[in-house]
């Protein structure tokens, strides 16, 4: 049983290593970029999910949530606390990821946190997208989820988690690089924007304070994954 257990937990390090492997080579082929399109509009609605469900945490309400075609999102609040609301876009899909990555840790529970994701999808849609674009993005990811966790084995629907988590972190790296390379040089519209206006703080300094609290929460996170693999 100890080295049955023992192989268990080895695997998930090397099923994360194959993940993140295949995602550097993804950027390398040419067109890879529409190969994880999906997974950039996924990101978006978890950041966007964030900013919708803080406001509801701080008492406000959520008017939309709109998905772009260009992987960018949007979502219109009344009330609440703008500050927080301003801050859990980029936190939550940092956060998001970091709990994926966590999660991929047990193999075990890999079709049940697909099955959790999809239906967080589901909700987030239901709840908040009107608009067609963002209705059928989000019920696309959702049948993809499904299909992965109806028609993959374990150890297939394991290594999709640990490539959706890898993804989920580096997307969230991504974007917080872009929103501080857009603070710094322009005077875009943003959530670091929203914040200097909510603070007086200017833009790229809440841009670099998101990068190192995300980036401190990733390795936290592959820590833990690290750790528990070798518990498992």
């Amino acid at each position: 049983m100890a080295k049955q257990v023992q192989t268990n937990g080895r695997e998930s390090v090397w099923l994360l290593v194959l993940a993140a492997a295949l995602t550097m080579l993804i950027y390398y082929i040419p067109m890879g970029f529409f190969a994880v399109y999906p997974l950039r509009l996924f990101v978006t609605f978890i950041h966007e999910g964030g900013h919708a469900l803080m406001a509801l945490l701080t008492a406000g309400s959520v008017e939309k949530l709109v998905i772009y075609a260009d992987a960018s999102g949007e979502t219109y609040t009344r009330g609440g606390s703008q500050f927080l609301i301003a801050s859990a876009g980029y936190l939550a899909s940092t956060v998001y990821g970091a709990s994926l990555l966590v999660l991929c840790s047990d193999g075990r529970k890999a079709k049940a946190v697909l099955t959790a994701t999809a239906l967080l999808i589901v909700a987030l849609t239901g709840f908040f997208a009107k608009d067609l674009f963002s209705i059928f993005i989000g019920i696309s990811l959702a049948l993809i989820l499904v299909f992965v966790v109806l028609s993959f084995g374990a150890r297939l629907a394991h290594f999709s988690l640990s490539f959706l988590a890898v993804q989920c972190c580096l997307n969230a790296l991504y974007d917080l690089r872009t929103l501080f390379l857009v603070s710094a040089s322009t005077s875009m519209r943003s959530d670091a924007k929203t914040l200097e206006e909510l603070t007086m703080v200017p833009a790229v300094l809440w841009a670099s304070m998101l990068i190192v609290v995300s980036t401190i929460t990733l390795l936290i996170a592959v820590s833990i994954h690290n750790a528990r693999s070798r518990l498992a």
